[in-house]
């Protein structure tokens, strides 16, 4: 077989790597980063935090996103058999290779922002590691430690301007929690059969698809209320109702789909759905912000 055939060709890696890495997500945590530098701050960060940030959250959910595939590929094999390691696209070795890399890029990008994003850098490796590795199969708490990495994207990004007192910046981390959770909850009621093989507790394992459902969109409605807490306090200006009420009825719509899914396919697409949802709405709350 020659270099330039496929499944061995430099294209073909490339596509492998792209697919293993998920660049959007990974682009999606360095955006929520940079959005907790301006939410911190309010304002737009200097270049140098802005890119260092976006980096170090790329990189280290980059990082999450390369070992998870290699701690998964049993289970893969079952729910997901065209992804880079079970279909053979990409080994074992180059896997954890890319993992080493992609981890000192994030922890020295963050480390270049300072000792404390350094510290909080390293707490987020270990803990999407962790998960990973050991607690995936938890159920509730391992979807509680996915929750709380993606919402101390945004703490990194306030410990990178030095503002860790600003409200806005903990309503977005709770936010984000709280959304993330009923992500990871439904997720989870679309890959039982997966779960089952390596005798994960999820909650749509242990009580049934249809109420892991429910509390997911418990958790959506809930992430809703919260949203509304800013302007209750005073916290932002009434203008910007004109972004969050059409980012909530665009979770409330999904969700209310997600729920009536009958097939795992279109469930993860809703899911999908939710999750592009909320980054559309973290840009154009940024670019209101700012404006």
């Amino acid at each position: 077989m020659s270099n330039n055939s496929p499944g061995t060709g430099i294209a073909a890696k490339a596509k492998a790597m792209h697919d293993l890495v998920k660049p959007e997500l990974s682009s999606a945590a360095g955006v929520c980063v940079v959005a907790g530098e301006v939410i911190a701050s309010g304002s737009v960060p200097e270049a140098s935090i802005g890119i260092l940030g976006f980096l170090a959250g790329f990189f280290i959910s980059g990082t999450a996103m390369i070992t998870n595939d290699y701690f998964d590929l049993e289970v893969d094999r079952v729910n997901h058999p065209a992804r880079p390691l079970p279909s053979g696209r990409i080994s074992a070795n180059e896997v954890m290779i890319s993992a080493l890399l992609f981890s000192a890029a994030g922890l020295i990008a963050a480390g270049l922002l300072g000792p404390i994003a350094l510290a909080l850098a390293l707490a987020m490796w270990i803990v999407s590691n962790l998960y990973n590795w050991r607690y995936k199969e938890t159920g509730l708490f391992g979807n509680m430690m996915v929750g709380l990495c993606l919402a101390l994207l945004f703490v990194l990004g306030g410990v990178a301007v030095g503002r860790l007192d600003n409200p806005m910046l903990w309503t977005f981390a709770a936010l984000v929690f709280v959304f993330d959770l009923g992500e990871e909850i439904a997720g989870g009621a679309m890959d039982m059969e997966g779960d089952r093989k390596r005798s994960a507790r999820s909650i749509a394992l242990l009580y049934g698809r249809e109420n892991a459902l429910r509390l997911a969109g418990l958790l959506f409605g809930l992430f809703v209320l919260i949203s509304l807490i800013p302007f209750l306090m005073g916290w932002l200006r009434s203008f910007l109702l004109f972004v969050f009420v059409p980012m909530d009825l665009a979770i409330l719509y999904f969700a209310s789909k997600l729920l009536a899914s009958r097939r795992a396919e279109e469930g993860r697409m809703r899911i999908r759905q939710l999750y592009l949802s909320t980054i559309i709405f973290v840009i154009v709350f940024i670019a209101a912000s700012v404006w």
